[in-house]
């Protein structure tokens, strides 16, 4: 059975990945998600060429769609206003000026 990230690696992905105490292919997947999550994506050569040291062509792809579906789906919620069923209308979305 695969296991997730302890709290502490999780707080070790949300910050300096350069000095993260994580596998390097999980820190490969991390800068992809940086990457993609980015306003303006765009995947240098050089990055790529990171990439490319811990995750093969597959791995890329695949991961790639599964992080551009869920980043899609994300902005679709947003821009529905869509709320978890368990939030009411007084729970300010957290993606909101009002909820900052």
């Amino acid at each position: 059975m695969r296991k997730g990230l302890s709290e502490a690696q999780v707080e070790a992905a949300l910050g300096d990945l350069d000095r993260a105490d994580l596998p390097a292919k999980t820190i490969a997947a991390l800068r992809l998600v940086d990457v993609l999550s980015a306003p303006q994506p765009t995947l240098d050569t050089a990055t790529y060429q990171r990439l490319r040291e811990h995750l093969d062509d597959r791995e890329l792809l695949e991961l790639g769609a599964a992080l551009s579906v869920g980043s899609g789906w994300q902005r679709f919620i947003e821009a529905f206003g869509i709320r978890p069923d368990s939030w009411t209308e007084a729970m300010p979305l957290p993606w909101h000026e009002s909820a900052l």
